[in-house]
């Protein structure tokens, strides 16, 4: 039987107006729900994270770029879309909550 992770994970989140906050995220949510469930509203996630709509775009901090899982392909096809796409950019639907992206920085990718 796998072990259930409880310890909480801490993540800081930057918003479209630069300023910071941190939060405390679930192993076992992602981090589309970590965000919304903190009050960033700007953090849309119109598809309720069902990797079909791009606006749970976030730019991960270089450092945690290895910790992540890979990208699929559905998830590179959709960040495609977005005029605001770099080498951190990330769907925050797909990323998983684990105790490994403890100190986590994300910030919200501006609105396409």
């Amino acid at each position: 039987m796998k072990a259930v992770e409880t310890q909480l994970v801490d993540i800081l989140i930057q918003d479209r107006a630069g300023n910071e906050r941190s939060v405390t995220a679930e192993p076992g949510t992602s981090l589309m729900e970590a965000i919304r469930d903190n009050g960033f509203d700007e953090l849309m996630a119109l598809c309720g994270g069902s990797c079909s709509c791009a606006t749970c775009h976030v730019h991960v901090n270089p450092a945690f770029l290895e910790t992540l899982p890979p990208m699929s392909e559905l998830e590179n096809d959709l960040l495609d879309s977005s005029d605001r796409r770099d080498e951190r950019s990330r769907l925050a639907c797909q990323i998983p909550i684990t105790t490994a992206l403890d100190g986590l920085r994300v910030a919200i990718a501006p609105e396409d």
